[in-house]
């Protein structure tokens, strides 16, 4: 079977951050970067636009606008696609404020990036499954 890539859209302020994230992931989970932005408006309008995707990750705190908008403006997602919250700021606090807004994970920057990466292992074997 051919190797099914994560299609991921990444919702990160930092372009550092940003590209060492894309790197990690395409290297280590097999990722598939779609798209990124800075900014709740641009994030929210081309993930309910008409794009393909599998996995959205979101930051809180964005250039303009937050994660957490970004996440309940992404209420209405199929339930195929994916979308976590990874966060300097995971505290107890706002991992539950992310998952009452519809996130499905959320992992903080510091100390879970193996967790996403599992995450993100699970994820694409659920693609694989007939």
């Amino acid at each position: 079977m051919a190797c099914v890539a994560l299609k991921t859209y990444l919702v990160e302020d930092s372009p550092t951050i940003r590209e060492n994230l894309i790197a990690t992931l395409v290297e280590l989970a097999g990722v598939r970067a779609v798209g990124q932005a800075d900014t709740e408006r641009e994030a929210t309008a081309w993930l309910m636009g008409d794009a393909e995707w599998d996995l959205a990750i979101v930051d809180i705190f964005l250039k303009q606008g937050s994660g957490l908008g970004v996440v309940g403006g992404c209420r209405e997602r199929p339930k195929s696609r994916k979308l976590v919250v990874l966060s300097n700021y995971a505290t107890a606090d706002i991992r539950q404020r992310c998952l009452s807004l519809g996130a499905d994970a959320v992992f903080d920057k510091s100390t879970e990036i193996d967790a996403l990466l599992d995450y993100c292992a699970a994820l694409k074997d659920t693609l694989k499954a007939p």
